[in-house]
């Protein structure tokens, strides 16, 4: 299990298995209604189609994770290649099938997913291998098709209206920004691998000084500037749950060393915990 957890990526099945939960809540109090069974097929869908993307760029990376990441399944060898692929099939099998049952705002979120994923990752388009295009593909994702395409399923599912609700609004833009910004981070401890593989990511065509600074500072203002919102729009209550996560991630920003690894690492994790945060709290009060 352990195995399955890192070649899925678990920080990428927490993140995603929370913020179905959180659309789905917020969805639910606005039209009154309740089904889990719609969340526990919207889940499986999303895991299957989150597992494939995860996976199939570790196929096509196992030569720079056995530098970046030597403690993946296939860069370490727990994994065969051949058991990598059968699970991409199965997991893009699995996706396309489940994600018919809710058409089209279902469908749409995993098979726009699953296009960009592949492209992401697979050659000859293979975008990771530049910056602009890699960010875009993960923006696109997390940041719009999962947060507006989602609570449109779960809402018109429901019996509501395809309508957004203001929270909705500010859930997506702090999200796209974590996910401009996560693109940008996830490249901070792996300058060696991507340097001698050809991937120019924005932490070799700048540095990896510009990327931190720049990144914590856009995360910081639009963490702070929602919570203002938040205060002026009179919803007190979520604007004081954003005090939290702004704390904690300038913990995470003021502990970070760009000279050690390990340190990058973890202030890579600790950004993906406050995206964690953020999606509770909307979980919770959006």
């Amino acid at each position: 299990m352990i195995t399955f957890l890192r070649f899925a990526r678990a920080h990428t099945v927490v993140g995603t298995s929370l913020s179905l939960l959180a659309l789905y809540l917020m969805a639910a109090r606005s039209v009154g209604e309740h089904d889990w069974l719609l969340l526990g097929w919207s889940l499986l869908s999303c895991l299957a189609a989150n597992v494939y993307i995860t996976g199939l760029n570790q196929l096509t990376d196992i030569d720079i994770d056995r530098i970046n990441k030597p403690y993946l399944p296939l860069a370490s060898g727990a994994y065969s290649v051949q058991t990598g692929r059968l699970i991409v099939l199965v997991s893009l099998a699995l996706a396309l099938v489940t994600a018919l049952l809710y058409w089209p705002w279902l469908t749409l979120t995993v098979y726009l997913s699953l296009a960009l994923g592949t492209a992401y990752s697979l050659p000859p388009i293979r975008l990771k291998r530049f910056h602009f295009w890699a960010a875009f593909c993960i923006i696109a994702v997390r940041g719009l098709i999962v947060n507006i395409l989602l609570y449109l399923h779960f809402r018109t599912a429901l019996g509501g209206g395809a309508q957004v609700q203001t929270t909705l609004v500010l859930l997506t833009i702090i999200i796209f920004i974590f996910g401009l910004v996560i693109a940008w981070f996830k490249d901070l401890p792996d300058t060696e691998g991507d340097a001698a593989h050809g991937i120019r990511t924005l932490s070799l065509i700048k540095n990896r000084t510009w990327v931190f600074r720049w990144g914590t500072r856009l995360l910081f203002a639009t963490l702070v500037g929602v919570t203002g919102y938040c205060f002026w729009l009179g919803k007190t209550g979520l604007g004081l749950a954003h005090l939290p996560m702004i704390a904690l991630f300038l913990f995470y920003a003021r502990g970070a060393d760009l000279e050690n690894q390990s340190s990058i690492a973890r202030f890579y994790q600790g950004t993906w915990r406050v995206f964690f945060g953020v999606y509770i709290i909307y979980a919770l009060l959006g």
